[in-house]
């Protein structure tokens, strides 16, 4: 007999992910990979380093074109860390790198891409602590990687994350706020929060659209974070009773970006509103994009919405 016959479906994720009764994975998108090296259309050069030979932990580092510039300037480093729900993509694949040589290139940062561990091989915390041990390698200030040593200013650091990367992102300032990071001459800057993977127990007004759609955030929260209470849980619900203050963020300015017709942009507009009124002393931001729904300017981004994305983007990251 055979034996895909008896491997049957014991968790089904669509369109993320399938899990069979032999432990199999099938990751239905976001497995395909590019290689590092030189982008012709922007100029900007990337290679993968190893950031944690213990976990393996790996990232993709990005620098723009610097020819005709003075060789000691530094720039602003970028930490990115990628979406796709916690369960797919990678910092590999050529949304996300096509997406940096873009960003790299419009803004003029050195950007480290982390590629952290994923559900349901390695549940939440594990893309936090790897997300953690990356920001702590760049805080240190590597001497072995010439790119962040010679023109990365750690003095001028951002944090940036789309979706579930955006979840990192507010995890990870909690976490330097808390724990410090290490390095005496650096500083998080801003932290970019591009439609990020909020809930909460009580439905938002703008998920009334599609009320399926909240049963299948609820789904693939428990299966990326098994032993959750539910979307009441303070990381994913930033807002709740009991969630740690966001008047700790170890930054001055924060950018906030939602998309009209994504269903998670009301709790992304309220976390903006709730960092006003926490006692943060700093600049909230908010950029809304008429007529498009999540991550947008990764499935489009070529799009005349995608590029002036990006310029608001990079003039973040360098006002």
């Amino acid at each position: 007999m055979d034996s895909d016959a008896n491997d049957g479906v014991v968790i089904d994720a669509p369109p993320f992910v399938r899990v069979y009764k032999s432990g199999r994975i099938e990751r239905l998108v976001g497995t395909e990979v590019l290689p590092a090296g030189l982008d012709p259309a922007t100029g900007v050069a990337s290679k993968d380093v190893l950031v944690d030979p213990v976990s393996n932990l790996t990232a993709r580092l990005y620098l723009p074109d610097l020819s005709g510039s003075p060789p000691d300037k530094k720039i602003p480093v970028l930490v990115y860390y990628h979406g796709g729900g916690f369960v797919i993509e990678t910092a590999f694949s050529p949304t996300y790198h096509n997406y940096l040589n873009s960003l790299v290139a419009a803004a003029g940062v050195v950007a480290v891409s982390v590629d952290y561990r994923r559900a349901p091989e390695h549940p939440l915390p594990a893309a936090y602590d790897d997300s953690w041990a990356a920001l702590r390698w760049v805080a240190s200030g590597p001497t072995e990687e010439a790119w962040l040593a010679e023109r990365g200013d750690l003095g001028r650091v951002f944090l940036a994350g789309d979706s579930a990367g955006a979840n990192i992102v507010h995890q990870m300032a909690l976490r330097a706020a808390e724990d410090g990071l290490g390095g005496g001459d650096t500083e998080i800057r801003g932290l970019l929060l591009v439609h990020p993977f909020f809930c909460g127990a009580e439905p938002l007004e703008s998920e009334s659209g599609d009320p399926k759609a909240r049963e299948w955030v609820e789904r693939l929260w428990a299966f990326v974070r098994p032993g959750t209470t539910g979307l009441d849980d303070p990381w994913i619900d930033p807002l709740t009773e009991g969630a740690p203050s966001l008047a700790a963020l170890p930054c001055r300015r924060v950018l906030v970006t939602v998309a009209e017709k994504d269903m998670l942009r009301k709790k992304g507009r309220e976390y903006r509103e709730a960092l006003k009124r926490s006692g943060w002393e700093g600049e909230a931001e908010l950029l809304e994009t008429e007529g498009e729904n999540h991550v947008f300017h990764l499935i489009v981004p070529k799009s005349d919405k995608a590029l002036a994305k990006l310029q608001a983007v990079a003039a973040f990251l360098n006002s």
